[in-house]
């Protein structure tokens, strides 16, 4: 009956990326966009793709989400009009995802099928220092990516920063958040940020052995810190305290500290060797989930409401 459930699926993601795309109004729009994350992680789930599906529904579905949905509150709070009109149509938009849509359908047709890792993977895995492929793979094997990666999303913080004045980062990030105590706001604040702290902490620990590691954990980190703060449980943070950078930059600098040590022991730039990859593997995700975990939170809260520019 596996098949029944995969067919079932496959039918509910395309309906919901259809209404998703085709339906009215941009509420309901973000809504089916988070349902379409989450089905999408079940689907990663079906094809044994734990790490994927991890990413998807914390990033993809949950933080995706939230941002879109601040992005709407914004919109709502300025006065701007964050409904299209009725019937208008944006050719280019369609246009371009026709294009799209094409070259995937190319790329599905013209490129081999993948395979389950070869001879050469599992032959270089004992010297990666960890049990889990896909780590040695972003973390050792293919580290510029995952490097590039961390420093993207710092960068997309730094943009969303530049929306603010200068004189304006004397204020909190973000707006003052007023909670009805013994309200559920409150209730969540109290319950889920614990057990947040270590579920999150756990998939960081099991990233080098089995499915999880630094985004995945990062951004169920980033999730409690949300949650305490729209309970009003911490302050909204100032990023002018060096604590705050330091946490930034984490990530990024041990990173890059790990493929010099690699360079310098005659391995690689970012190529860990065998007796230190175990540790230097660990250092590095723990870094890297506080980076993220921070930076996802800040991103969320944005730049200080007060020192919005006039649109």
């Amino acid at each position: 009956m596996t098949w029944a459930l995969d067919a079932t699926l496959c039918a509910m993601i395309l309906a919901v990326a259809l209404a998703t795309v085709l339906g009215r109004g941009v509420f309901r729009a973000i809504v089916f966009f988070v349902v379409y994350g989450l089905l999408l992680a079940l689907a990663w789930v079906r094809l044994d793709a734990v790490d994927v599906a991890l990413a998807e529904a914390a990033i993809g579905a949950g933080l995706t989400g939230v941002l879109f949905l601040a992005a709407f509150g914004r919109l709502a709070r300025s006065g701007a009009d964050a409904e299209p009109p009725p019937g208008r149509v944006n050719i280019a938009a369609a246009l371009a995802s026709a294009a799209l849509t094409g070259a995937l359908v190319w790329a599905w047709v013209a490129l081999p099928l993948p395979g389950r890792p070869g001879p050469e993977l599992a032959e270089a895995l004992p010297r990666a220092g960890v049990e889990n492929p896909v780590t040695a793979v972003l973390l050792n094997f293919r580290a510029w990516d995952t490097l590039l990666e961390s420093v993207v999303l710092l960068a997309a913080l730094v943009g969303l920063w530049m929306l603010a004045r200068d004189e304006a980062w004397t204020e909190p990030l973000g707006l003052p958040q007023h909670v009805r105590p013994g309200g559920v706001m409150a209730s969540f604040g109290r319950i889920l940020p614990p057990v947040g702290v270590l579920v999150g902490a756990y998939v960081v620990y099991v990233g080098a052995d089995r499915p999880g590691g630094a985004f995945q954990g990062g951004t169920v980190l980033a999730a409690v810190g949300i949650v305490a703060a729209l309970a009003g449980l911490v302050r909204p943070p100032r990023v002018t305290r060096r604590a705050w950078r330091a946490a930034l930059v984490a990530g990024p600098a041990v990173f890059l500290a790990a493929g010099l040590g690699g360079a310098a022991l005659g391995a690689g730039f970012l190529t860990l060797p065998e007796r230190i990859a175990g540790s230097a593997i660990f250092a590095i995700e723990i870094a890297l989930a506080l980076s993220i975990a921070v930076t996802l939170a800040f991103l969320v809260i944005g730049p200080p409401e007060t020192g919005l520019e006039d649109q």
